[in-house]
């Protein structure tokens, strides 16, 4: 059976995780997260999520093993009887992807939804499909190409190459992450999204 999380499960867990966060934090929901919240996607199988203020990342971390979370993977935290972890990023990185600015600067993000202390946002298009794009991995490129076709009227892919590049020239990987930018160019052009 595969398991996977819809936006209702997930907010009823983060509305749950609310009851015991006593101070503000900051959560921007990324890669299928982003997707699944934005109705653009009707399920994840993992939670991504960044908590840009390190302190903040701390005392979440604190709280979630207090509810029996423990650390599985390097950055992700699940409890014993659930199938769902929650990949918890500190500052400006996804996975191996920094970032240009903090997400929590303007523009950079939008909120969902603000419980007592929980704060939502959804990190904004231009970051969420860079940083599935540098993976290099099919279904990312299939939820970042779901992404364009749902923004189509309004997404400028020529201003995203650019951010692309300037995101890519500060990698140490920035081949690999130029070489995956020109093969999702051509997927879009396959798709009638893109003819330059």
């Amino acid at each position: 059976m595969e398991y996977r999380l819809n936006k209702d499960t997930l907010l009823d867990i983060l509305e749950q995780w609310n009851g015991f966060i006593k101070r503000k934090v900051h959560l921007i929901a990324c890669g299928g997260t982003a997707l699944t919240l934005m109705g653009i996607k009707p399920s994840t199988k993992d939670v991504d999520f960044i908590v840009p203020i390190e302190k903040e990342y701390k005392y979440l971390i604190k709280v979630l093993k207090d509810l029996g979370y423990q650390q599985s993977t390097g950055s992700g935290w699940s409890k014993k009887g659930e199938v769902f972890i929650f990949d918890m990023f500190s500052g400006k990185r996804i996975h191996t992807t920094e970032l240009l600015v903090s997400p929590l600067e303007d523009g950079k993000h939008a909120l969902f939804k603000e419980f007592s202390h929980l704060y939502i946002g959804i990190l904004n298009d231009f970051d969420l499909i860079a940083s599935k794009l540098s993976r290099g991995i099919r279904v990312d490129f299939e939820d970042c190409l779901t992404l364009i076709r749902a923004r189509q009227d309004t997404f400028d892919v020529e201003l995203f190459i650019w951010h692309f590049k300037e995101l890519a020239s500060y990698d140490v990987s920035e081949n690999r992450m130029i070489k995956n930018l020109e093969d999702f160019l051509e997927l879009l052009k396959n798709e009638k999204l893109y003819d330059k």
